[in-house]
C-alpha cells in the first residue's frame, strides 16, 4: 500500500491532537469516570476505527505490483484492530493489579492510564518501524517473530504454574521501594503533576513511578502483540492505525470492568 509522507504527517498530526485535547481536559478535570462516560467513550473510539477502516477501503492506494485491492487492507487493519484490542484484555487484569497495589485514588487513575497509554503507542511506533524495515529487507525475520511469540506463549504457561499473584505482587512491592529509594520523591499526590519542587528540590510524585511502570508493562506486552500482528499485515501505517485505536478504546475499558468487578 501507498502511504505517502503527506498522509502520514496528517495522520500523526491528527492522532496527536487527539492524545492532546484528552490529556487537557483530564488534568483540569481529574475524576473517575462513570458507566455512561465510559460505554459512550467506548462506542466513539470503536466507531472511529469502523469509519477509518472503511476510509482505507474507499481512498488506499495498493501498488500495482502487489495485485491487491484497497478492501484487502481494509480487512487487514480491521483483523489488526480486532487482535490488538482483544490482546489488549490482558492488559487491563494487569493494570488493575499494578493500580490496586500502588493504592492510586481512582480520581488519578484516568490520567495515569491515559499518560501510560501514550508512552505505549511512543515504543510501539518504534517497534513498528523497526519491525517492518527489518521484514522489508530481511524476510526471514518474520520467523523470529513467529518463534518468539511460541516462546513467550509456552513461557507464561509455565510461569502461572510456578508463580502465584502473592509473590509477583511482593516483588513488584520490594522493587517499587528500591525504585524510590533512588530517586527523589514524595508519598504525596499533587493532583496530577509528576513531580513538584519542594524547599528548591526537584521530588517525583507518586502519579511518575506509577506511569513508568504502566509504561514499561505495556512495552513487555508489545513484545508479543507487534509480532502477531504483523502475522496479519506487513504494512506497518495500517500495524500503527490499529495500535492507536485499540489503546485508546483501553482506558475506558479499565474502568467499565473496574466497576463491574466492584
Amino acid at each position: 500500500m501507498h502511504v505517502t509522507p503527506v498522509v502520514w504527517i496528517v495522520t500523526l498530526a491528527v492522532l496527536t491532537a487527539v492524545l492532546a485535547l484528552d490529556v487537557r481536559h483530564m488534568i483540569k478535570n481529574p475524576h473517575e469516570p462513570s458507566m455512561k462516560e465510559c460505554g459512550l467513550a467506548i462506542t466513539g473510539f470503536v466507531s472511529a476505527a469502523i469509519l477509518f477502516g472503511i476510509g482505507i477501503g474507499l481512498f488506499a492506494h495498493p501498488l500495482p505490483e502487489s495485485g491487491r485491492t484497497s478492501w484487502q487492507y481494509a480487512i487487514e487493519f480491521f483483523a489488526g484492530y480486532l487482535t490488538e484490542y482483544s490482546l489488549s484484555i490482558d492488559n487491563l487484569f494487569v493494570f488493575i493489579i499494578i493500580l490496586g497495589s500502588m493504592s492510586v485514588p481512582r480520581k488519578y487513575q484516568q490520567f495515569a492510564l491515559m499518560c501510560g497509554i501514550i508512552l505505549a503507542l511512543v515504543f510501539r511506533g518504534i517497534f513498528i518501524l523497526l519491525g517492518a524495515a527489518l521484514i522489508e529487507r530481511f524476510a526471514w525475520v518474520f520467523f523470529i517473530f513467529g518463534a518468539f511469540l511460541l516462546y513467550t506463549g509456552i513461557k507464561l504457561v509455565i510461569d502461572y504454574q510456578k508463580q502465584d499473584d502473592e509473590e509477583q505482587s511482593e516483588g513488584d512491592t520490594a522493587l517499587m521501594r528500591f525504585i524510590k529509594r533512588v530517586v527523589p520523591s514524595t508519598d504525596e499526590y499533587h493532583g496530577t503533576k509528576l513531580s513538584v519542587k519542594i524547599d528548591g528540590k526537584r521530588l517525583f510524585t507518586p502519579i511518575f513511578f506509577v506511569v513508568a511502570t504502566l509504561g514499561s508493562v505495556d512495552v513487555m506486552f508489545a513484545l508479543d502483540s507487534i509480532p502477531a500482528i504483523f502475522g496479519l499485515t506487513q504494512e506497518a501505517y495500517l500495524v500503527f492505525t490499529a495500535n492507536f485505536f485499540a489503546l485508546m478504546g483501553l482506558r475506558q475499558l479499565y474502568f467499565l470492568l473496574g466497576n463491574l468487578l466492584q
